[in-house]
C-alpha cells in the first residue's frame, strides 16, 4: 500500500493578522517539504455535520458560524482568529483526519499525513481557542468507534503545547485512550500527571529544556508502554513540531531526529497491534525551517512503513 498525504487548498484560506505565529506560510512550508516523496495525495473533504457532532454540541458550531466574519477578522480571544475563509478550512481539516481514517481501516493506505491548518488539539468541546476550532484527532478517534466499529484507539500528542482541547473531548471514553507530552508549565495551564481522565489519559508533563535523551527516555519508560498495554486497533498522532529547539513559542530542545525517531517506535506499535494503521494530524510548530525538516523527517518514516 502506501502512505496517504490529505491536504486541501482551503487550509490557505484561514488567514490571521499579519504577524500571527499561525500563519499560511506553515502549511507551505510543509508541503513543499514533502515534495518528491512518493505519497498518495488526496484532496481532504468536508467533515460530515454527524461527526463533528460527535464532540461538539450543536451550540458550538452554531457559535462558530455567527463568529464568521465577511470581511477582516473576527477574535474570539487573544490568539484566536476567523477571516473570511476560516470555517471552511476548519472543516476540511476535521475532513482529512476523517479521511485518513476511512484510508486506512478500508486498506486503501497503511497510514495517513493530515497536512491541515488551522490545528486542533486545543479546541475544546465548546470553546475554540489556542487557535483551534475543532477538535480534530477526537473527532477522528470517535468516528473510528462508532461508525467503524473499533473498540480502541490511542491518539499521542507529542507537540510542545498540552492538548487540552483533545482530553477535553475524550477524558470520558474509556475506548479511546490520550497520551500527551508537554512543555510544563506552559500553555495552556492543563495536562498535570494527575489529570486522568477515567483512567484513559497519561499526562507526561515535561520541564523548559527537555531534550533528546530526556524526552526519548520517557517515551520509552511512560508513554510507548501504556500505548502498548492498550492494544489499539487504530493509532491516531498529534503531531505538532513545535518542541523543536528553533520553535519561537516553545521552550523545548528536540530536533527533527526526535520526531523521526517517536515515530517509529509509535509505528512498531501500530505494526504489533493495529495492522501499521496509523493516522497523523499535523499541529504545531511555527518555525519555517524547522517545520519543515521536522514533518520531512516524521512523514518519511511513514512512507517507508507504508510501502
Amino acid at each position: 500500500m502506501a502512505t496517504a498525504l490529505i491536504a486541501h487548498d482551503d487550509c490557505f484560506a484561514h488567514v490571521n493578522p499579519p504577524g500571527h505565529p499561525e500563519q499560511v506560510a506553515r502549511l507551505d512550508a510543509v508541503l513543499h517539504a514533502l515534495d518528491g516523496m512518493d505519497l498518495l495525495r488526496v484532496r481532504a473533504p468536508l467533515a460530515a455535520a454527524d461527526d463533528l457532532l460527535r464532540a461538539h454540541p450543536q451550540a458550538h458550531i452554531d457559535a462558530l458560524h455567527r463568529a464568521a466574519p465577511d470581511r477582516g477578522w473576527r477574535s474570539l480571544d487573544a490568539d484566536t482568529h476567523m477571516s473570511i475563509g476560516t470555517l471552511q478550512a476548519a472543516y476540511r481539516g476535521a475532513g482529512a483526519v476523517l479521511r485518513g481514517v476511512d484510508m486506512v481501516l478500508a486498506g486503501e493506505a497503511t497510514n495517513a499525513f493530515a497536512a491541515i491548518r488551522p490545528p486542533g488539539h486545543h479546541a475544546e468541546r465548546e470553546t475554540a481557542m489556542g487557535f483551534c476550532f475543532f477538535g480534530n484527532v477526537a473527532i477522528a478517534a470517535k468516528h473510528a468507534l462508532d461508525h467503524h466499529g473499533l473498540k480502541r484507539v490511542a491518539i499521542v500528542d507529542f507537540d510542545v503545547h498540552h492538548g487540552n482541547g483533545t482530553q477535553d473531548l475524550v477524558e470520558d471514553d474509556p475506548r479511546i485512550l490520550f497520551c500527551s507530552t508537554h512543555q510544563s508549565p506552559f500553555y495552556p495551564g492543563t495536562g498535570a500527571a494527575h489529570e486522568t481522565g477515567v483512567g484513559n489519559v497519561l499526562n507526561v508533563p515535561l520541564p523548559e529544556g527537555t531534550g533528546s535523551k530526556a524526552f526519548r527516555d520517557v517515551m520509552e519508560r511512560v508513554v510507548l508502554p501504556r500505548v502498548d498495554d492498550f492494544a489499539p486497533q487504530l493509532l491516531i498522532l498529534s503531531a505538532g513540531f513545535d518542541a523543536h529547539r528553533d520553535d519561537p513559542l516553545g521552550g523545548m530542545n528536540l530536533t527533527a531526529d526526535d520526531f523521526a525517531w517517536v515515530t517509529q517506535r509509535l509505528c512498531d506499535l501500530a505494526d504489533t497491534h493495529c495492522q501499521g494503521r496509523v493516522v497523523s494530524a499535523l499541529e504545531g510548530g511555527y518555525d519555517l525551517a524547522a517545520l519543515g525538516a521536522s514533518a520531512a523527517a516524521h512523514v518519511k518514516v511513514l512512507e517507508e512503513r507504508g510501502r
